[in-house]
């Protein structure tokens, strides 16, 4: 079964504040399996725009990753990070066919 991911790119605008939007996404991400595989390293646009911060969270599978937005524990963390960021969350179900040879 592919698994489930966040890609997210943020730009915040208030680092203490972001700092409890942290704290708080601890419990969801905790009670959904979530792994982190992306949380803003060093990073190069080579095309296009990007934001400060990227990150990538992987879960089981997709309806897992979907379940953990819309789950109470995160969407009181996002209510965190709405005012004092921007950004972009798409999430997406992994690939899990054939690679190239």
């Amino acid at each position: 079964m592919a698994k489930g991911y966040w890609i997210a790119n943020v730009e915040v605008h208030d680092p203490e504040v972001y700092k409890g939007y942290i704290q708080a996404n601890a419990a969801a991400f905790a009670k959904y399996g979530a792994r982190f595989v992306v949380r803003s390293g060093r990073h190069t646009v080579i095309d296009g725009k990007s934001r400060s911060r990227q990150v990538v969270i992987e879960f089981k599978d997709y309806e897992t990753a979907l379940a953990c937005f819309h789950s109470p524990e995160y969407q009181a963390a996002y209510a965190i990070r709405r005012p004092i960021s921007e950004g972009d969350l798409v999430i997406v179900e992994g690939y899990d066919g054939p690679q190239p040879a």
